[in-house]
Parts: C-alpha cells; sequence; structure tokens
C-alpha cells in the first residue's frame, strides 16, 4: 500500500449556517432585509392579518438570524399576538393551505406548517404571557432572542425601523453575548441551561458570567426535562466545529453529568504507561483531536459528504461521530483489571459497547444512530491494531470494511484521534506515523471501494443447496460470506473456482 500521513488543516467542518456578524451602524436597518421568498410568505400573513384587525408581532430566532445575516434552510418564524393565536394560526393554515396543529392549548399556541418551492416554513403563534408585550419579551430566554417587530415594519420602505428591544438584546448581539432576560428563566425552562450552550457554539458567543453561575446552580432542574428535548441541544452543540469547548465548559460546571451521568465512572481512572490522562480527560481529549483533525480532513468532498449524511430526524453523521469519540472508552471501568502490577481494560470495547447503547436508548436516538454508535464504540480498537501488523493484507482491510460497515470512515477518524490523544511516556512517534498512514490509506480505500460496481455474486444459496446437498442451516450463510471475501481479494473469480473452493471449505470443516 501507498499511504501519506495525514496533516490538519485550517477550516473546519461545521452544521451551524453561515453567519456574517453584524455592524453597528446598520443593525437597526437589518430588519427588514429578509429573502424574498420569506417576505412573500409574511404578506400573505400580514393580509390576514389586517383582515382580522390583528396586531402581530415577529419575535424569537428568525428575528435575531435576520440581524446576524443567517438564513436556515427550513424557516421556523414565531409569532406573537394579543390574544386567541389558535384560531388565528388556523385562518392562516386555512389560506395558506398550510398544515395546521394546536401545540399548546393552555398557553394559546398552533402551528402551521407550508411547504413552498422545497422549503417547509414552520409558523409558530402564541398568546403573548403578562400583560404588555414587555412583560411577554421578559419571559423569553436569553436577551438575543427578546426582541419585536411589528410585522407591518418589514414592508416599511425605511432605513429604520421600529424595534422593540426592553432588555437590550440588539447589545448583547452586537457583543456575542448570551445572557438571560431574567433570573427564573431556568425555573420556568430548564432546556434553556442546555440552550444557552448550544446558541453560544452555533454563534460562536461567550456566555455571561451570572448566566453561566445559574447555569450550574440550576443543573439539577434538567432531571426533569425530557431527553427527547436533551438530545436536540447535544447533537446542535455536536454539529459545530467547537463542541469540545463547551463540552469541557459543562462538564466543569457540573451539568454534564447530569444528563449523562455514566462519565462519572470515567473521572479519575488512570491508564497504563501509553497514556497520559485519566479515562474522562482522554475521552474530552479525544474529541478535541477529532476536531482538530477535522479541520484538514473535510476539504476531502468524499469526507465532507460522509459526515454531512443525514442519519436520522435531520441530526447529520458528524454529531453521532462526535458523540462515540466521547463514549469510545466508557467501558474502561468496567474493565479494567491489574495483572502483573499493570492496568489493563480487555474487553473495554464490549462493555462499552453495552454503555453507549443504554445513553443512545436514554437520548432516544433512531434505531440507525444507536447501531452506528456501537460499531464505532466496539471497532475503535482494530484499527491500531490493523497499523501494528507487519503486513497488511486484502483480507484484513476486507475483514475491517465488512465488518464496521457504514462506520469504517467514523471509526477511523476516532481511532485517529484516539491515537493523537494518547501521549504516555511509552508512545513513538514511529507507531503514530504508522497509524496515521494505516488511517489515511483506508479512507482512501473505503470511498475508492464505494464507487466501484459490487462483483455479481458467483453463486447462491440455491447453488450450494443442489451442488452440494446441502440443507438450510447457518453453513450456507458461513460458505456466502467466505466465498465474498474470496472474490473480493481476487481469489476467485469465476463459479468454476467458487466450486472449488466452496469444496475446500466443506472438506476443511469435516477435518
Amino acid at each position: 500500500m501507498k499511504p501519506s500521513c495525514l496533516k490538519p488543516e485550517d477550516k473546519a467542518i461545521s452544521q451551524r449556517a453561515m453567519v456574517c456578524p453584524p455592524q453597528d451602524k446598520a443593525i437597526s436597518q437589518r430588519a427588514m432585509v429578509c429573502p424574498p421568498q420569506d417576505k412573500a410568505i409574511m404578506k400573505q400573513i400580514y393580509r390576514i392579518a389586517l383582515e382580522n384587525k390583528i396586531k402581530l408581532y415577529l419575535v424569537g430566532g428568525y428575528l435575531r438570524d435576520i440581524f446576524l445575516c443567517r438564513q436556515k434552510e427550513n424557516p421556523d418564524i414565531d409569532f406573537c399576538i394579543d390574544k386567541n393565536a389558535i384560531s388565528f394560526g388556523r385562518k392562516v393554515a386555512g389560506k395558506l393551505r398550510a398544515g395546521f396543529v394546536v401545540l399548546d392549548r393552555a398557553h394559546g399556541t398552533s402551528r402551521a406548517v407550508k411547504k413552498v418551492k422545497g422549503k417547509f416554513y414552520t409558523l409558530d403563534f402564541t398568546d403573548r404571557r403578562g400583560k404588555t408585550l414587555n412583560d411577554d419579551l421578559r419571559h423569553r430566554d436569553f436577551t438575543v432572542n427578546s426582541f419585536a417587530l411589528e410585522l407591518s415594519e418589514i414592508f416599511k420602505n425605511k432605513n429604520e425601523v421600529s424595534l422593540i428591544d426592553p432588555y437590550a438584546g440588539i447589545k448583547d448581539l452586537k457583543s456575542k453575548t448570551i445572557r438571560i432576560v431574567n433570573k427564573k428563566a431556568f425555573d420556568e425552562d430548564p432546556l434553556r441551561i442546555l440552550r444557552a450552550f448550544s446558541l453560544a457554539a452555533i454563534f460562536d458567543f461567550g456566555i455571561e458570567k451570572e448566566t453561566l453561575r445559574l447555569s450550574s446552580q440550576k443543573r439539577k432542574k434538567l432531571s426533569a426535562v425530557s431527553f427527547e428535548r436533551i438530545r436536540e441541544e447535544l447533537f446542535k452543540i455536536l454539529g459545530t466545529a467547537d463542541a469540545f469547548k463547551y463540552f469541557s465548559l459543562m462538564d466543569n460546571l457540573g451539568i454534564l453529568e447530569i444528563v449523562m451521568p455514566e462519565i462519572n465512572i470515567t473521572r479519575n481512572v488512570q491508564q497504563g504507561p501509553y497514556h497520559h490522562l485519566d479515562v474522562w480527560q482522554h475521552s474530552l481529549e479525544t474529541l478535541r483531536q477529532l476536531e482538530i483533525a477535522l479541520k484538514g480532513l473535510t476539504r476531502n468532498k468524499d469526507i465532507r459528504g460522509y459526515l454531512n449524511e443525514i442519519i436520522s430526524a435531520q441530526r447529520r453523521r458528524l454529531g453521532l461521530v462526535k458523540l462515540g469519540a466521547l463514549l469510545h472508552d466508557i467501558g474502561k471501568p468496567q474493565a479494567m483489571r491489574r495483572e502483573e502490577g499493570k492496568i489493563k481494560f480487555h474487553g473495554h470495547e464490549r462493555a462499552g459497547l453495552y454503555l453507549a447503547e443504554e445513553i443512545a436508548l436514554r437520548l432516544k436516538l433512531s434505531n440507525d444512530e444507536i447501531e452506528a454508535l456501537k460499531k464505532m464504540v466496539l471497532w475503535h480498537l482494530r484499527p491500531g491494531y490493523l497499523a501494528d501488523s507487519e503486513d497488511l493484507s486484502d483480507r484484513a482491510i476486507f475483514r475491517y470494511l465488512r465488518d464496521t460497515g457504514n462506520e469504517a470512515v467514523s471509526t477511523l477518524l476516532i481511532s485517529l484521534a484516539d491515537q493523537r490523544a494518547t501521549k504516555g511516556p511509552l508512545t513513538s512517534e514511529e507507531s503514530r506515523a504508522q497509524h496515521e498512514k494505516l488511517v489515511a490509506y483506508l479512507l482512501k480505500e473505503y470511498f475508492r471501494r464505494k464507487k466501484e460496481k459490487k462483483l455479481p455474486r458467483l453463486l447462491g444459496g440455491d447453488d450450494l443447496i443442489k451442488k452440494f446437498n446441502l440443507a438450510p442451516s447457518p453453513l450456507i450463510g458461513k460458505i456466502l460470506s467466505e466465498l465474498e471475501e474470496l472474490q473480493a481479494i481476487g481469489k476467485i473469480k469465476t463459479k468454476k473456482e467458487a466450486l472449488a473452493a466452496v469444496k475446500g471449505i466443506l472438506k476443511e470443516g469435516k477435518k
């Protein structure tokens, strides 16, 4: 093989939308600048509001994103109305021929969903909370989401708009600061604790000190939040270029262990002389090294496309790989043994597989995501073993790609990061270089084979039953798997050769 070393580059992959920082002198004008297609659908909603003599306010993330020059692929647009938001939402859905659902009857919240030219618009209508609009904005999560604009302002031809900003949200937007609107924000909805970190990660903002202090103080309230909601915020962070920074911060504040208590058993678990960190710090460092590696690797369009692939419900493989990096050694405490004075972790990948599955089930990940995560944890050591082989055979490559399946690349990336995060006194530059060469080679090999046309089967199960008088049994599958391997590595190319190979397999089995 002719592998080449992997080198980190400058650009990082990120699932965040493109963000351009607001310019102070122009920020007051940005509220009128929204995509024509968005403006068209809002104009229809505005006409319906006029017909019904309703004053409608644009609030929330969509308004914030306008100031940040940020566009979502499928926009979520929030509207605030004095009262009767459910009946108004139903009227809008009827006029637009959109889907409609009541989200919260007690709080007067409804949603219309409209598809326009391939884009899905989620339109939420909510009754005002409190006597005034300012009262409503006070109950929102963060100041950067706590301003409003009367919908009519969108359509006025003037340089400035009358933005309603009682809690200095624009000021925090300019200074790139996440700050809660009021001190009861986390009591009203504890998920906001995680949202502080996901927003900071997405926009590369800082979190104000008092907000951080309260997020730590109120962290136990997260136990009452559904794991579906927790999962979404975690994956928002994992989808950004610097998840390590925010996971480390959540860890330091005691927040991460509330949603992922399994990590506690990995703290202060010392490792052998190949390592310089305990199990948990090594896991965090693996996540960091993965993100550093991706800065260069994602310049490759095959790797970039692979990581951007949606696995389930708009969650991409990138976030799952980062979760795999964080959990790859979660089984070490269970597997730890002392043999002849040495610390060993034999079988930790299998112990970790079950713990990772428990975490994934609790986070309500899909079956596809769970199986992918299990493969990453189970096989994360295999590339290291292959790198240590004096002669890497075609058979060994085939078996690695077969066993890891669609997660061959994910596992290679975790293995690479794992190796870079291991800097104990017994690690050597020679073994590190060999590992990196192996990973580079297998990455290329995976995508090369993926683009090749799959070889047609030389024999099928019926052929084996007829030619060799075999009864249907697991032996059939075993023989077909062996034939597939022999064909893939070029040992057999014809049906005649396949039949001869089967004879050899059966003869060997009788011994």
